[in-house]
C-alpha cells in the first residue's frame, strides 16, 4: 500500500502539501518528523510531516519525500494543536509558525552553489571578473553564489556566471545546507589492532621502554579508560592525554604506531556544572499569604494575576511555586520579557535547581538552542526553562505551570515577522491544552489583565508591602518648563539642578544612580542652524539618528546609515547642530559633570551580543560601575541593591505618542523605573522631569495609584470602542507605489465595511508611513467581544486572498496585526 504524507513547510503558505513516501522510508516516517522534500523546480526544503496517509491525490503528480531526518519526532501533538490555535488565532499560515518555532538548525535549506567544471581549459584570457570567480573556486570547495556575490561585491555578477555557464567553465546546482553540527571533540580509542587484550597491551608497553613519554601516555590512556576492567571504557579525550604537559610528538607516534586511532565525539554545547545548591529562602509573612492564597486560587481558577509592588518579593514567591511543582512531578516555564533580565532571574534559579534549569532565547547560538530543543524531547530534558517568548514553542511533556512575570511588557508581543503573536496570551493558551496553571507577575498590570481579574475571569492576588518593609521611593516631580523660565536649566542640559545634587550626594556615599532616557543614539535630530535642513533616511519617512562614536547618522526603522557632512549640503552651511538627548549624550554630559564616576549605557547599541548584556548587569551589580544610563532595559525588573537615586530624565517623551495605550504604557514605565530605587537600606529618590507636571498620570505615578489610573483608562477605552471592551485588529498594506497602496487601501476599506460595516475606520497613515522602502496605510478594525471571530477571521482571510488576486495588487504585502501593541 502506497503512504503519503500531508507536510508544513517552512514558508508563509496556507495549504500543507502531500508527497508521497518511498517504500524503503514508509517504516520511518511518522507525524512530528521532518521530512526532505522538493518544492518548485529547484528548492529543497525540511518539512514537517502533519498526517501519514494512504489516499493518492488526484488531479496532479504526487513527488517522492528525499529523505526522513529523525528516528523520532521532533514535534509533539500538543505542539500541532498550538501551533493551529496560532495560526487560527493570529491570522496567520502554520508554515509562518514553523518557522518562527523552530531553531534554523532545524530546518535544511537548499541553496544555489556554483561549481568549478575540472575539465575546463580556457581558449584565451579571461575577462578579470570572470577570472577572479574561477579563483574563488579552484580551491576545490563548493562556494554559494551569495558567497561570492559578497566577495566580489559585484551587482551583475549573474551576467559574470551566465558568460562562464556559456563557456562551460562552471556548472550551478542546488544542494542542501545543513544549518546545525553537533559539537565534537577528538577522542582517543585503542585500535583494533590492539584492543583491550592484556597479553597484547604488555606486548605493546614492553616495546615502549625506550620512548617513555609514549609508553607513558599509554599507561595514561588505560586508567582513565579503565578499558581492562570495563566492558565499555570510558571517553577519553585527545585534551585529557595533553593535559599536564604532556607531548604531541608522543600522541602523534602512538597514532601512527597503530596503537591508538582517534574518532570525533559528539559532546554537546550544554555541559551541568557542579553547583552547591541553597535551600529556599523562607517566605515573609505577606509572601507566605500571596503564595498560599496563589495556590488556593489554582483550585478554582487556571489564570493567576499577582500584583505585588515592587520590590515585594514576586521572584521568591514563584521559586516557593516551581518547587511544589517540581515535586508534582511536572515542568515550568518562566518567561521573561527581555533578555537582560535572564541573567540575575538565572543565577536565583540554578542556586536554588541547578542543573534542572536550561535557558532559552535569541541571544544564544542556533547550534545551542537546537541542543535545548533536543534535550526537551529527550528523557532528560529540564524540568524549568527560563526564556523570552520563542519559548512557549518549545516540547514541553509535563508543563504544569507557566509564570509570565512583568506581564504587561509590550516586548511579549511579536511584531514582524508573523506570527505576530503575544506570548503572554499564547502562554495562558499553552498552559490550558497541558492542564497547567498560568501565574501572571508584575507591579504595574496591564489593564487588559486587571480587567479580567476584577470581572472574575482570572484569580487576583495581591501583595501590597515591600519585602523587609521597604518604603517606596519618594518621588519628585521636577517641572523642567519652569526652570528654564527662570534660567536654572537650559535645552542643552538634560539634568535638573535638584537632580545633579542629589546624584552628587549619591556618589559621596558610595551609592548607585540609574537615569532612564527612552531614545537611544547621541541625538534624535541633527539640523542646519542657517537654513534648517534635517538629514533623513532615503528608505523611510523619518530623520536620521545622531551617533556621535560612530560619528554616523542611523536610520532605526531600516537601518540605513549616512555619514555625518561637515557642511550642510543645501546651504554649504558649516552649522550643523544636534537636538535633543539619547542615551549616547546623556553618557557624554554625565561624564563631564562627574569626571571621576564610572559610567555605562544599557541600550540597543551596547547590548547586541548575550555577553555585553552579562557584562553591563554584572558591572552595576558588584558596583563597579557608579551610574547606570539606560532605555526601557533598565526597568524591567533589575534588582540592584545600592541605587539610591532615578532619575527620569523627560517622561513627556513617554506621552507624546499616538496610541490608546500612551497614557499606561508611560505609567508602567515610571512606576517600573522608579521602583529600582531604594531597594535595601534605605528610602530611595525619583526625579521625575516633565514639561507638564500638572496631567493626572504624574500625579498617579508620585501616588503609585494604579487604581486611578486604570479606572480613568476604562472610562475612556469603553467610549471610545477600544480593548478590553472591543477587539482590535489593524489592517496592514505596503506597497512600493503610494499610488497604489492608496488605491489598494481604498478598495480593501470598502469591502470590509460591506461586511463589517462601521466597525472599519480608515484607511490612514501611520505615523512613519515609509518604512524600507514601502508605503505603508493602515486600517483598523474593532470588534465587539460577543461578536463571532472566526466568522470575522473568515471574511478577513477572503478579503485578503480576492485582493491579492487582483492584478495591481499581486505585489502588495497585506498582513492582519491581531490585539497590536
Amino acid at each position: 500500500m502506497e503512504t503519503f504524507v500531508d507536510v508544513i513547510m517552512p514558508l508563509p503558505l496556507a495549504a500543507t502539501f502531500t508527497y508521497s513516501v518511498p517504500d524503503d522510508l514508509a517504516s520511518q516516517v511518522a507525524r512530528g518528523s521532518r521530512v526532505i522534500v522538493p518544492f518548485g523546480r529547484k528548492k529543497i526544503y525540511t518539512a514537517i510531516v502533519e498526517n501519514v496517509h494512504f489516499c493518492r491525490p488526484e488531479g496532479y503528480e504526487v513527488k517522492e519525500i528525499y529523505e526522513v531526518l529523525d528516528s523520532e519526532p521532533i514535534l509533539l501533538p500538543v505542539q500541532f494543536k498550538f501551533w493551529e490555535w496560532i495560526s487560527e488565532y493570529y491570522l496567520c499560515t502554520k508554515g509562518e509558525v514553523y518557522k518562527a518555532a523552530v531553531p534554523s538548525g532545524l530546518k535544511l535549506e537548499s541553496e544555489t552553489l556554483i561549481e568549478l567544471n575540472p575539465d575546463f581549459v580556457a581558449d584565451a584570457p579571461l575577462p578579470e571578473r570572470e577570472q577572479k570567480i574561477l579563483d574563488l573556486l579552484s580551491d576545490g570547495k563548493e562556494k554559494p553564489v551569495t558567497l561570492i556575490e559578497k566577495e566580489l561585491k559585484a551587482k551583475s555578477l549573474l551576467a559574470v556566471v551566465k558568460k562562464l555557464l556559456e563557456k562551460e567553465a562552471v556548472f550551478i546546482h542546488e544542494s542542501v545546507r545543513r544549518n546545525y553540527k553537533p559539537k565534537t571533540e577528538l577522542h582517543v580509542r585503542l585500535s583494533s589492532a590492539v584492543s583491550c587484550n592484556e597479553k597484547v597491551l604488555n606486548m605493546q608497553i614492553d616495546a615502549l621502554k625506550r620512548a617513555p613519554k609514549q609508553q607513558m601516555m599509554l599507561l595514561d590512556y588505560l586508567s582513565r579508560s579503565g578499558c581492562l576492567n570495563k566492558a565499555i571504557p570510558d571517553e577519553v579525550s585527545k585534551k585529557d592525554l595533553l593535559a599536564n604537559g604532556a607531548s604531541t610528538a608522543a600522541f602523534t607516534s602512538l597514532v601512527d604506531k597503530g596503537i591508538f586511532e582517534t574518532y570525533q565525539y559528539e559532546i554537546g554545547r550544554l555541559r551541568d556544572s557542579d553547583l552547591k545548591l541553597n535551600d529556599l529562602h523562607p517566605l515573609s509573612e505577606a509572601q507566605q499569604n500571596a503564595y498560599n492564597a496563589i495556590l488556593g486560587s489554582f483550585m478554582e481558577k487556571n489564570v493567576c494575576l499577582f500584583h505585588g509592588v515592587t520590590s515585594s518579593g514576586k521572584t521568591e514567591v514563584y521559586i516557593h511555586l516551581i518547587q511544589k511543582v517540581l515535586e508534582a512531578g511536572k515542568q515550568a516555564l518562566y518567561l521573561l520579557p527581555e533578555i537582560a533580565l535572564t541573567t540575575q532571574i538565572t543565577e536565583r534559579l540554578r542556586s536554588v535547581f541547578g542543573n534542572r534549569l536550561g535557558i532559552y532565547h535569541s541571544k544564544y547560538p542556533d547550534a545551542e538552542r537546537v541542543e535545548i530543543w533536543n534535550k526537551m524531547l529527550s528523557e532528560k530534558a529540564y524540568d524549568i526553562v527560563v526564556g523570552v517568548r520563542s519559548s512557549v514553542f518549545l516540547p514541553f511533556r509535563r508543563l504544569g505551570l507557566v509564570i509570565v512575570d512583568e506581564e504587561h511588557e509590550t516586548t511579549y508581543k511579536q511584531q514582524d515577522p508573523a506570527p505576530r503573536y503575544h506570548a503572554r496570551n499564547s502562554a495562558i493558551v499553552l498552559a490550558s491544552m497541558y492542564g497547567a496553571k498560568t501565574l501572571l507577575g508584575t507591579a504595574t498590570p496591564c489593564l487588559e489583565s486587571f480587567y479580567n481579574a476584577a470581572t472574575g475571569k482570572y484569580a487576583y492576588v495581591e501583595l501590597s508591602t515591600r519585602y523587609k518593609s521597604i518604603q517606596l521611593p519618594e518621588i519628585k516631580v521636577v517641572d523642567i518648563k519652569d526652570l528654564r523660565k527662570r534660567k536654572l536649566m537650559t535645552a542643552v542640559n538634560p539634568f535638573s539642578p535638584d537632580l545633579l545634587a542629589a546624584i552628587r550626594e549619591a556618589l559621596e556615599n558610595k551609592e548607585q544612580v540609574i537615569l532612564f532616557q527612552n531614545r537611544r543614539g547621541y541625538a534624535p535630530v541633527v539640523e542646519c542652524n542657517t537654513c534648517g535642513w534635517v538629514p533623513r533616511c532615503k528608505n523611510c519617512d523619518v530623520s536620521l539618528t545622531y551617533h556621535k562614536g560612530l560619528n554616523m547618522l542611523t536610520c532605526h526603522y531600516c537601518g540605513y546609515t549616512y555619514q555625518l557632512p561637515q557642511k550642510c549640503p543645501a546651504c554649504e552651511g558649516l552649522e550643523i547642530r544636534s537636538i535633543g538627548f539619547g542615551t549616547e549624550k546623556i553618557e557624554d554630559e554625565i561624564q563631564k559633570i562627574f569626571p571621576d564616576a564610572r559610567v555605562a549605557r544599557m541600550d540597543l547599541d551596547t547590548t547586541r551580543t548575550r555577553t555585553a548584556y552579562e557584562r553591563i548587569i554584572d558591572d552595576f551589580q558588584n558596583h563597579r560601575t557608579d551610574i547606570l544610563i539606560g532605555t526601557q532595559m533598565v526597568s524591567k525588573g533589575l534588582d540592584f541593591d545600592r541605587v539610591s537615586v532615578v532619575g527620569i530624565l523627560n517622561a513627556d517623551t513617554m506621552l507624546n505618542y499616538p496610541d490608546f495605550r500612551a497614557y499606561e504604557r508611560a505609567f508602567q514605565m515610571m512606576a517600573q523605573v522608579a521602583g529600582r530605587a531604594g531597594r535595601k537600606h534605605k528610602q530611595g529618590r525619583v526625579f521625575l522631569q516633565t514639561k507638564n507636571a500638572d496631567l493626572p498620570i504624574i500625579r498617579q505615578v508620585v501616588r503609585n495609584d494604579y487604581a486611578q489610573m486604570y479606572q480613568e483608562q476604562m472610562e475612556e477605552r469603553q467610549l471610545f470602542h477600544y480593548p478590553p471592551f472591543y477587539r482590535v485588529i489593524t489592517v496592514a498594506l505596503k506597497h512600493r507605489q503610494p499610488e497604489t497602496v492608496e488605491a489598494l487601501a481604498r478598495d480593501m476599506a470598502q469591502r470590509l465595511r460591506a461586511v463589517l460595516g462601521e466597525r472599519v475606520l480608515g484607511p490612514d497613515k501611520p505615523a512613519v508611513a515609509r518604512i524600507q522602502l514601502l508605503y505603508i496605510r493602515n486600517i483598523v478594525i474593532k470588534i465587539e467581544n460577543n461578536l463571532s471571530l472566526k466568522a470575522v477571521r473568515e471574511h478577513l482571510l477572503r478579503i485578503r486572498q480576492e485582493e491579492l488576486m487582483q492584478e495591481s495588487f499581486r505585489s502588495a504585502i497585506i498582513y492582519y496585526d491581531v490585539d497590536p501593541m
